[in-house]
């Protein structure tokens, strides 16, 4: 055999020494190198804190009557494992809990066999249970989802009611009921007037770009029959946060506008009303709002039960001493709430029955009824002290941020 027999022969070992001469060549300024482009190190998708590319994923909605043995029978999980996870759920997350119509998820293995290694429960949309069984033993933790925080802004003029014109102009509704919360100390919304208007800053949760809720409203400019209202929420150094105008005043007074969220005025404080029953005329000692049956009817400020009975003509009712001075009182409900009785403190706001038409009404309402040392009066005309303002360490401070979130207000607009 020749020697160039012998080169030709044996040609494939040689080249990665011929690679490794070649590259340590000697570059210039006329050789053409090439352009190298690395590969993306892409991280791994993480969902419920796996690797979620590494299984095969199954999307599920627990059906009427469905009990996860039902679910992992499915997915090849044999009965000792099912009883396991049954057992060691019990001090975490127990399975006798998963509800009708909530979404879970199953990680199976990528074999052929495609057997389920994890069942993940969503409580809701941020929370969610992990029963994890891909090793010999079962482990259950909770987790939460990470949720994005954005501020966001919406505005608009009522043409019937807020919750409506939220509702038709696609912003988020649930605004409605926590302007309502923020200014139940100063508008009746409840008389709220075409060409009443808004514009709020809030803070919208998100997972993954889908919104998931509301959370707090930073600020409100509200036009309520030509007055403009604001409130701007600011948290205090060991006093919390609140909400407060312009003048460092609270907006929270001591007793709410009305005991319900949203309803409408039917009949107002009068000494003469012909009354609808009884076919004559007589005094109606306090507001009738009226609202379907079993609406929340809350307490409209702090105090203690002083009565939660039934009468022929007050139908159920609760009656609440506040403080020396005043008292109110809430008729015809369809029934008192679970654990109201005399002697029980309530807070402002706290639920104490449900609106209902007992004793003398008409239809479905509540009778609101409010005692000023020892008189009925008329809340609605009633100037009560507003709550704390901010402190006076504080101001300076307050006055900047009321000033930035004006400046965010103009940049929301102008954008």
């Amino acid at each position: 055999m020749t020697f160039l027999t012998k080169v030709f022969k044996h040609w494939f070992y040689l080249i990665p020494f011929i690679y490794l001469i070649s590259c340590g060549q000697t570059e210039n300024e006329n050789s053409i190198q090439p352009t190298e482009v690395p590969l993306e190190n892409k991280a791994p998708e993480i969902d419920y804190g796996f690797p979620i590319d590494s299984f095969e994923v199954f999307h599920g909605v627990i059906a009427r009557d469905e009990f996860l043995s039902d679910i992992l029978l499915r997915h090849h999980v044999p009965y000792p494992m099912i009883h396991e996870i049954s057992e060691r759920s019990k001090s975490i997350y127990d399975v006798r809990k998963l509800g009708r119509g909530k979404k879970y998820v199953i990680l199976s293995s990528k074999d052929s066999t495609c057997t389920a290694l994890s069942f993940i429960y969503e409580v809701n949309d941020v929370d969610f249970v992990v029963y994890d069984f891909s090793e010999d033993s079962v482990k259950i933790w909770t987790g939460k989802k990470p949720v994005d925080l954005v501020k966001c802004h919406s505005k608009g003029v009522i043409a019937n009611s807020l919750y409506q014109t939220l509702q038709d102009s696609g912003q988020q509704v649930i605004l409605a009921f926590e302007m309502a919360d923020i200014f139940a100390w100063t508008i009746d919304f409840y008389r709220l007037q075409p060409g009443d208007s808004y514009d709020v800053l809030y803070i919208e949760k998100r997972i993954k770009n889908k919104t998931i809720g509301v959370g707090r409203v930073e600020a409100v400019v509200f036009n309520h029959e030509g007055n403009e209202l604001r409130a701007y929420y600011y948290e205090q150094d060991s006093v919390g946060g609140d909400y407060f105008d312009r003048d460092a005043e609270s907006l929270r007074k001591a007793f709410l506008k009305s005991p319900l969220k949203f309803s409408r005025l039917t009949s107002g404080f009068t000494r003469r009303r012909f009354h609808p029953v009884q076919k004559r005329w007589k005094a109606h000692l306090g507001t009738d709002y009226a609202a379907p049956s079993g609406t929340p009817i809350m307490s409209t400020g702090d105090g203690v039960i002083v009565e939660a009975t039934y009468k022929r003509f007050n139908g159920n009712y609760v009656k609440i001493r506040h403080n020396s001075i005043y008292m109110t009182q809430y008729l015809h409900m369809s029934r008192i709430a679970k654990g109201i009785k005399p002697g029980v403190y309530v807070n402002q706001g706290d639920v104490i029955g449900y609106v209902g038409s007992t004793g003398l009404a008409t239809g479905p309402h509540v009778c609101y009824r409010f005692w000023k040392h020892g008189s009925q009066v008329n809340h609605m005309v009633e100037e009560f002290p507003p709550s704390e303002p901010v402190l006076e360490k504080n101001l300076l401070d307050f006055k900047r941020h009321w000033q930035e979130i004006d400046k965010q207000f103009n940049d929301f607009t102008k954008s």
